[in-house]
C-alpha cells in the first residue's frame, strides 16, 4: 500500500503486528491453528495479533499460542474479552516518523547476538519495554560504549510492510542528558531509510518527557493505541 506522494501507506499501522508477522516478519510467525491469530516466538516478543478482534475464533486460536504462564502483548483494539485476564494495560502513542531526519554515526555501533548479555543488562536498567534473548534479530540494533560498557542502545522490533518500528530506544541512568538516545534514534532512522523503509514508533503515553523529545525530532502523533498484557481463560 502507497500514499499519494509515493510514500508508504499508514494503514498497516493500525495492526502492526498482524502486518509484521503476516509480511516481512513472517520467518518469525507462530501461527495459530485457524491462521486467526499470530505472535513471536516468547523467546524474541510478547507481541501477538489477531486477523479480527471481534472474531472469537481468532480469541480461541491465540489461546492455543499462549505458553504456560507467559503473557501476550496485543494492541489495536479496546481490550480482550470475558474470561481473559488483563495483567498490564499500557496506553500508548504511536509516532510517525516520516519527517525525521535521520543521520549516521561513527559513535553508533552494531549490536549482535554476542551483545545479548549486556543488551539485557542496560535493559533491566533503563527499562524501555520488553527486550528478549533473541529480539536482537529483528532489525538493526546500534549501542554506544563509554570506556567499553554499553551505556545506550537502539533498534527495531515490528517491520509492517514500508516500515520499520524503532524500540528499546535507552540509556544507562549514569548517561543521560547527553543526548545519546536522540543520536541514535537518528542513526536508526538513517539504516531504515537506507532500506528503503519509513520508521515510526511507540511510547507510554505517561512518558511526556519522551513524546516531546520524539516530536522536536519530527515524529508526528499518529493515534493513541493501548497495549494489553493478557492471559487467556484457564483451560
Amino acid at each position: 500500500m502507497t500514499s499519494e506522494n509515493g510514500g508508504p501507506g499508514t494503514g498497516v499501522l493500525d495492526h502492526p503486528a498482524w502486518a509484521a508477522l503476516t509480511g516481512p516478519h513472517r520467518g518469525f510467525a507462530v501461527t495459530g491453528p485457524a491462521g486467526l491469530a499470530v505472535r513471536y516466538p516468547g523467546d524474541v516478543s510478547p507481541l501477538a495479533a489477531l486477523h479480527d478482534p471481534a472474531d472469537p475464533r481468532a480469541w480461541a486460536d491465540l489461546a492455543a499460542l499462549a505458553e504456560p504462564g507467559g503473557l501476550l502483548l496485543v494492541t489495536g483494539l479496546s481490550g480482550p474479552p470475558e474470561g481473559w485476564e488483563t495483567v498490564v494495560s499500557l496506553p500508548g502513542v504511536q509516532l510517525d516518523g516520516r519527517d525525521v531526519r535521520g543521520r549516521a554515526s561513527a559513535q553508533a555501533v552494531p549490536l549482535g547476538p554476542a551483545d545479548v548479555p549486556e543488551m539485557l543488562e542496560l535493559v533491566a536498567l533503563a527499562k524501555p519495554g520488553p527486550f528478549r534473548e533473541r529480539t536482537v534479530e529483528l532489525g538493526t540494533y546500534l549501542g554506544i560504549r563509554h570506556e567499553g560498557r554499553l551505556v545506550a542502545m537502539a533498534g527495531e522490533r515490528m517491520r509492517p510492510a514500508g516500515w520499520s518500528e524503532i524500540s528499546a530506544v535507552c540509556t544507562h541512568p549514569g548517561h543521560r542528558g547527553r543526548g545519546l538516545g536522540a543520536l541514535l534514534t537518528r542513526a536508526v532512522v538513517a539504516a531504515i531509510r537506507e532500506r528503503g523503509d519509513q520508521p515510526f514508533l511507540h511510547a507510554a503515553a505517561e512518558n511526556a518527557g519522551a513524546v516531546r523529545l520524539y516530536e522536536s525530532m519530527g515524529f508526528r502523533l499518529r493515534r493513541r493505541p493501548s497495549f494489553f498484557g493478557v492471559r487467556p481463560p484457564a483451560p
